[in-house]
C-alpha cells in the first residue's frame, strides 16, 4: 500500500513538473522564434536601406538643398550626390578627428558661402597633420551629403572652447564660428587633384552592417534546440515510467 501511495505521489510531482517544463520551454520558444522573426524584418529593412542608398550613389549630383528645404533634411537623404558653387570663408576651418585608410588625422571641414547666401561646411578631406593648404576663391564642390553627427565620437564630447573637435557637428561648428544661415548637412567632397598638402577629398566608406540573417538562424536554431529538448525529456521519462515495475501488481 505505501509503495502505491509513493508511486501515486511520485506519478504527480513528475507530472507537474513535467507541465511546469512544458510552460518554460513554449515561453522561451515564443520568444526564440518572436526575436528571429524581428531579425528577418530587420533585414529588409537593410536591404531595403542598402538598395535605396546605392541608387542614391549611382545618381547624377543633384544641387544642393536651400534654406526652404533644410526643415525636410534628415537621414533617409543621406548619401545623396550633391553639387553646391560658392565662396570659401577662409580663416575658418575647423578640423575634427579622424581615423581612415590612411591613417589617424583630421577632416578639414570648410564653410562655403553659396551665391543664395547660404552657407554650407564642406568636408574638403583628410588631413595627417595640422600644417596643409587653406581654401580660397570661388569653388564647385560636388559630393555627398551627410547628415550632422552632434555630440562628439571616440568616447569624448566636443570642445570648441580648446579647439577639440571629435565630430562633425554642425550646429556646433556653426555655432563656434558665428556663422548664420548654415544648412543642417554637410557635404563629403569628392577626391579632385591637387597639391600634395592639399586634403584628400572621396574617403567616404558607405558600409552598412548586415548580419540580421545569422542572428535570425540563431535565435531560430535556439527555438529549435529548446524544442528538441523538451521532447527528448518527454521521451525519457515515458522510457523510465515504462521500465519502472508496477508494484500493485
Amino acid at each position: 500500500m505505501t509503495a502505491r501511495v509513493d508511486r501515486t505521489v511520485g506519478a504527480a510531482r513528475s507530472a507537474r513538473s513535467t507541465v511546469l517544463l512544458g510552460l518554460l520551454a513554449l515561453l522561451m520558444v515564443v520568444a526564440l522564434v518572436a526575436l528571429g522573426t524581428w531579425q528577418v524584418q530587420r533585414r529588409a529593412w537593410k536591404l531595403d536601406l542598402i538598395a535605396q542608398v546605392d541608387a542614391r550613389l549611382k545618381a547624377p549630383p543633384v544641387p544642393a538643398p536651400g534654406p526652404a528645404a533644410w526643415p525636410r533634411i534628415d537621414k533617409t537623404d543621406a548619401y545623396t550626390r550633391l553639387h553646391a558653387d560658392g565662396i570659401w570663408l577662409v580663416s575658418m576651418d575647423t578640423l575634427v578627428k579622424a581615423v581612415t585608410t590612411r591613417g589617424s588625422g583630421w577632416w578639414v571641414m570648410t564653410p562655403l558661402r553659396t551665391r543664395d547666401g547660404a552657407t554650407i561646411l564642406v568636408n574638403r578631406g583628410f588631413v595627417p597633420a595640422r600644417t596643409y593648404r587653406h581654401a580660397e576663391g570661388p569653388a564647385s564642390v560636388t559630393g555627398l551629403l551627410r547628415v550632422s553627427e552632434p555630440g562628439g565620437a571616440f568616447l569624448r564630447s566636443n570642445d570648441p572652447a580648446a579647439g577639440a573637435w571629435y565630430s562633425r557637428d554642425v550646429a556646433a561648428i556653426a555655432a563656434h564660428h558665428r556663422l548664420d544661415m548654415v544648412a543642417p548637412y554637410f557635404i563629403d567632397a569628392n577626391a579632385v587633384p591637387g597639391p600634395a598638402d592639399a586634403p584628400v577629398g572621396g574617403l567616404t566608406i558607405v558600409s552598412f552592417y548586415n548580419n540580421h540573417l545569422v542572428y535570425a538562424l540563431t535565435w531560430y536554431g535556439l527555438a529549435l534546440m529548446v524544442a528538441g529538448g523538451y521532447a527528448l525529456l518527454l521521451r525519457e521519462r515515458a522510457r523510465r515510467r515504462a521500465a519502472t515495475p508496477d508494484p500493485s501488481r
